[in-house]
């Protein structure tokens, strides 16, 4: 046994003890950005955070009080593994508004959606199998990914989300390469990063791809109820109930601290799903299920959701018009819903090793290098305008426009490296500035 004091171990004595996973580990760029960016001198674009600001507190604390004098000791106890039977028929009710027809049995509450992502590539991801996504894609998801040791391998998108011919190219050349392609990740509804959603003539495409190659899709949706100015697009779930697996989240359209989230699947993916989850956490937590049951059941949360898409709206379109002002010499997608901006540097800047600078500037964001599985993107960064007043966004993209001009003439000045395989990814459209 490697002793305390051999070399490279002398800061972690059990460094040879750890599984062969745990070494693939890394912080999230998001999360080491938080303790700078949460400092009230700098103006956050980085956090994809939800403006809890919004909601009625007043009546939603009178709701849980009344939760815990009447119900609290059910909800202060342990419950189902598969999570609370009223609270999942509240979900497929919310599902339908998608175009979602489920039953409650085929619900699985989780701990946020993220523990469903969890939960998934648990339950189907052998190490080196492949998981397709798009590119780029949720940090959140890539670090699950990297956790239990799949390859990623991403697929193009545009302007209308995900290329079904580049997929198709994609799934041929792996399934030529003799690699085992386990499911396509994607976020369907105003892409987090990418801000982009997949047009509804492409969605049956997608599914018919997958289909005849025999992969599983796995449909994170935390997003597609807070479109700005039309109704929800069906899901994908809606148009093949055994070709996907739906993650869904009461974080982005409620409130992310209850941390509830669930999955609908094919009945025998659920019931490991259920067997997975109560091996990792026995049961959700009742409190925040009943919690956000007793909101669905007596608050209007409809009409809570309609607020937050006029609140969103308002912030997105401050940020494009800061943006249009400070920063025209970029490029960038114009929303039509969720929490992101996707900007595109100009040629011969790195939004990573630009950071630092900005956050002296006062200004946070997150490098494109997240969003990609091989740490390319370095000519984009992410930009959120969920969180800020509008005011506090224009003061953001006014930093930030100091600090990338002040990058160009560095530039113009010394020339600049090469860039990542990341730098040619864009989404070309008419609204881009």
């Amino acid at each position: 046994m490697t002793s305390p004091d051999s070399p490279g171990t002398r800061l972690d004595p059990w460094f040879d003890s750890y599984a062969a996973r745990a070494h693939a580990m890394r912080a999230s760029e998001i999360r080491a950005l938080f303790s700078v960016a949460n400092r009230p001198e700098v103006v956050s674009l980085a956090g994809g955070m939800p403006y809890i600001g919004g909601l009625p507190l007043e009546e939603l604390a009178e709701m849980q009080r009344r939760l815990v004098m009447e119900q609290g000791e059910v909800a202060l106890q342990y419950g189902s593994g598969q999570g609370d039977e009223g609270l999942r028929e509240h979900i497929t009710q919310v599902m339908a508004l998608e175009g979602i027809s489920a039953h409650p049995d085929d619900v699985v509450v989780t701990t946020g959606s993220q523990q469903a992502l969890d939960l998934v590539t648990k339950i189907f991801i052998d190490p080196g199998d492949v998981i397709v996504a798009e590119a780029p894609s949720y940090v959140g998801a890539l670090g699950v990914f990297r956790a239990h040791e799949a390859d990623v391998v991403h697929v193009a998108m545009d302007e209308n989300g995900l290329v079904p011919a580049a997929l198709e190219t994609t799934l041929a050349r792996l399934a030529s390469e003799g690699r085992r392609v386990k499911f396509l990740y994607t976020v369907p509804n105003f892409h987090n990063p990418g801000g982009v959603t997949l047009a509804l003539e492409r969605r049956p495409q997608v599914l018919e791809i997958c289909r005849r190659y025999g992969v599983l899709v796995l449909e994170d949706n935390p997003y597609g109820l807070l479109g700005f100015d039309s109704e929800p697009l069906p899901a994908l779930r809606s148009m093949s109930e055994e070709g996907v697996i739906y993650l869904g989240s009461f974080s982005k359209t409620f409130a992310p601290g209850y941390r509830v989230g669930w999955a609908v699947a094919p009945h025998a993916v659920r019931e490991k799903l259920v067997l997975a989850s109560e091996s990792a956490i026995l049961c959700p937590s009742n409190a925040s299920q009943l919690a956000i049951r007793t909101y669905l059941e007596h608050a209007d949360w409809q009409g809570q959701i309609k607020k937050f898409r006029e609140q969103y709206r308002e912030r997105r379109d401050a940020m494009i018009s800061a943006l249009e002002e400070h920063i025209p010499e970029a490029s960038w997608n114009v929303p039509e819903g969720g929490f992101y901006v996707w900007l595109t540097l100009p040629e011969g800047l790195d939004a990573k090793s630009m950071l630092p600078r900005a956050v002296t500037a006062r200004v946070a964001y997150v490098p494109g290098t997240a969003f990609y599985y091989d740490g390319s993107g370095a000519g984009h960064m992410r930009l959120s305008y969920c969180y800020p007043t509008p005011e506090r966004i224009r003061e953001g993209v006014r930093r930030l426009a100091g600090v990338i001009e002040a990058e160009l003439e560095t530039v113009r000045i010394f020339g600049s490296g090469a860039q990542g395989p990341g730098d040619s990814v864009d989404f070309p459209s008419p609204d881009l500035a």
